[in-house]
């Protein structure tokens, strides 16, 4: 049997500046940060939502790779 969570849906981020920050968010009632990244330009993390992860937050400047495409942020 598959867990749910091995089919959830990653997301890439590519930072282009020093100092991206990336912040993951918590299911349920309360959502709080559980857990975050620095990322210095050229550097690439791969997040993926779970169980425990409902929302991923993006600070400074970055390309966020997702199956709906690419999206550039903005600062």
């Amino acid at each position: 049997m598959t867990d749910a969570w091995e089919l959830a849906d990653y997301i890439v981020i590519k930072a282009l500046e020093n100092g991206v920050t990336i912040m993951g968010l918590t299911r349920g009632k309360d959502t709080k940060f559980h857990h975050t990244e620095k990322l210095d330009r050229g550097e690439i993390m791969v997040a993926q939502f779970t169980e425990h992860t409902s929302a991923i937050k993006i600070r400074g400047r970055a390309e966020v790779y997702t199956k709906h495409g690419m999206i550039l942020t903005e600062t």
